[in-house]
């Protein structure tokens, strides 16, 4: 199992260019001020799907071959990652499966995957159960099983992020990349080193499911015993062994933060920012406030890397009581969470007329 290389990255920008515009990097004023900082947010929240991820899938199915196409695609998502695969089996004409967890699931991203012609089946207690199953339907079936993170051709798709990011900045200082099952990270571990090895990248992850976390820091993949987390993108338990050994080799740091400092870090991305996060998407800004007295002065990319969280889940997160991390006090919202969706897709014509 080999790691892509910066010349796959740059194979797979050629590649899902015709599918997938750049999406904005947006300097964010009032949380440079916040932070002490020059912050921008990547907004993966803005693609097709709603996250970062379907740039590996686009890339992946679109450059499978025709029989793995012909035969279908089984994999294990908690959403976003399955979105990215029924969004390219239909944009290619492959059938999918997808194997979700039959407890504490986003039912948004579950019908979303079925809006994209995907049949999704719910087996077990977590991701991981899951993956368990469509690994052995894979194998009973003759599907071309696709792992969420264990995938060269994932991780160059989703790469192309760190490219966008030198292009737009090319003095960037510092990227920091959510990670559930590290991709993002190990992905833009690789852009950055080639492009300006000066450049730090962070990653982070909820101390509720630090798997990714334990394993980079004791240099192991030996499973967590537990998983608690609100945030499903941010949601495993057994790290896995390419996108690990990309961040032991690359990544520059890896630090945790918890679910509260994750919803306040959707109230300030809603409030300043005016974009719509999932709490794996504003991870990195969470991580941000953290990290805020060695970031000063610096160019900071936050990679917002989806958007997918329900309605009603974000309303109440907007309204939620909580500890304040900034001053003056962050105020509530009257308007409701479509209206601030609303809001992101007028900011995406307006960059992308059609």
């Amino acid at each position: 199992m080999l790691p892509p290389t910066f010349n796959d990255i740059l194979a797979a920008r050629k590649f899902i260019r015709p599918y997938l515009p750049p999406t904005p990097l947006m300097r964010v004023e009032k949380l440079s001020e916040m932070l002490g900082c020059d912050y921008y947010a990547k907004c993966e929240n803005l693609q097709p799907v709603g996250a970062f991820k379907v740039r590996g899938g686009v890339n992946l199915v679109g450059t499978a071959s025709d029989q793995e196409k012909g035969d279908g695609l089984v994999s294990a998502s908690t959403g976003n990652h399955g979105q990215s695969i029924a969004y390219a089996g239909r944009l290619f004409g492959a059938g999918v499966i997808i194997y979700a967890p039959a407890e504490n699931v986003n039912e948004s991203k579950m019908q979303a995957m079925r809006d994209l012609s995907a049949e999704v089946r719910l087996h077990g207690r977590d991701f991981d159960e899951a993956r368990i199953e469509a690994e052995r339907i894979a194998r009973q079936e003759g599907y071309r099983y696709v792992h969420s993170a264990n995938e060269a051709k994932l991780i160059s798709g989703v790469g192309t992020i760190g490219l966008e990011i030198f292009d737009d900045l090319p003095d960037v200082d510092v990227i920091i990349a959510p990670a559930g099952g590290g991709s993002c990270a190990s992905s833009n571990c690789i852009v950055a080193r080639q492009l300006n090895p000066r450049a730090r990248v962070i990653a982070v992850q909820s101390e509720q499911a630090p798997a990714m976390w334990h394993a980079w820091k004791n240099r192991t993949l030996d499973p967590y015993p537990t998983m608690e987390t609100e945030h499903e993108g941010l949601a495993t338990r057994v790290p896995f062994e390419l996108t690990s050994r990309i961040l032991w080799e690359l990544l520059d740091d890896f630090v945790l933060v918890s679910d509260e400092e994750i919803n306040e870090a959707i109230r300030l991305l809603a409030q300043h920012g005016k974009q719509v996060a999932e709490g794996a998407g504003a991870a990195s800004l969470a991580a941000a406030i953290k990290l805020r007295d060695q970031l000063q002065g610096k160019k900071v990319v936050g990679i917002l890397t989806g958007g997918n969280i329900p309605p009603d889940r974000f309303a109440a997160t907007l309204t939620r009581d909580t500890r304040q991390l900034q001053s003056p006090p962050t105020p509530r919202f009257n308007g409701s969470a479509p209206d601030l969706r609303l809001l992101v897709f007028t900011q995406w014509e307006r960059n992308y007329p059609k």
